[in-house]
């Protein structure tokens, strides 16, 4: 076997065995980037896929995930605030709990703003564009979106994996390991992912009925 495929069956072996610093280490290695090509290009076809089956699934998971940390986010810093300044008390996590979670609603937000097309939209000079290139650029946008995935994906699971194999653990807490929130960013970037290939099946049905290719969005705009 060629030292290629070797380095890709190390990976897929220590995924498949759950072997957090086998994965920490064959993730350094080139061969780390095909395999996050794969996760990108599959897990987000699949999902896409999954979300397509599932109608509210598909409109409430992101903004379920974002309400949830927000609140849980807004509720903690609250609490210990008042705890603070009445009783001289908060919990030890408290101060460190809410990064986390924001780390988990910032990027769910990204996949979230990607579906409503309110990133890299450039709508104004896009409309003036004639049709070809108005569909170029939607090209050019899934283009660079996967690219960016794929760093991420195999970059944040190596984070991950190490995080992992040193047991970390989040400060203040006794058994609530960093990985946990840590993983939610590749899985993040794999929902965008699937958003990604969505919104481009979508450009390519378009521009075959001649429908309008550019919308006017704004972030936070409704769907």
């Amino acid at each position: 076997m060629s030292e290629f495929g070797q380095g890709i069956g190390t990976i897929i072996s220590a995924l498949i065995e759950g072997d957090s610093w086998g994965i920490s280490e064959a993730l350094r290695h080139q061969d780390g980037y095909i395999v996050g090509i794969a996760l990108v290009i599959l897990g987000g076809l699949l999902l896409m896929k999954i979300l397509q089956w599932s109608p509210l699934l598909d409109r409430h998971l992101e903004r379920t995930i974002l309400v949830s940390t927000y609140l849980a986010i807004g509720g903690i810093i609250f609490v210990e605030v008042i705890r603070r300044f009445t009783i001289n008390e908060q919990v030890p996590w408290s101060t460190t709990l809410p990064p986390v979670l924001f780390l988990v609603m910032t990027w769910v937000g990204c996949a979230y703003n990607v579906r409503l097309r309110a990133h890299l939209s450039f709508s104004e000079l896009r409309t003036n564009l004639p049709r070809i290139g108005q569909m170029a650029c939607l090209y050019l946008d899934a283009i660079l979106w996967l690219v960016f995935s794929v760093i991420v994906v195999v970059t944040t699971l190596r984070q991950t994996a190490n995080s992992a194999s040193n047991f970390q653990i989040l400060l203040g807490t006794d058994n609530v390991m960093q990985w946990w929130f840590y993983i939610c960013v590749p899985l993040s970037w794999i929902l965008l992912s699937a958003r990604v290939f969505e919104n481009l099946f979508q450009d390519i049905a378009r521009y075959k009925s001649d429908e309008p290719l550019i919308q006017q969005v704004a972030i936070g705009g409704g769907e």
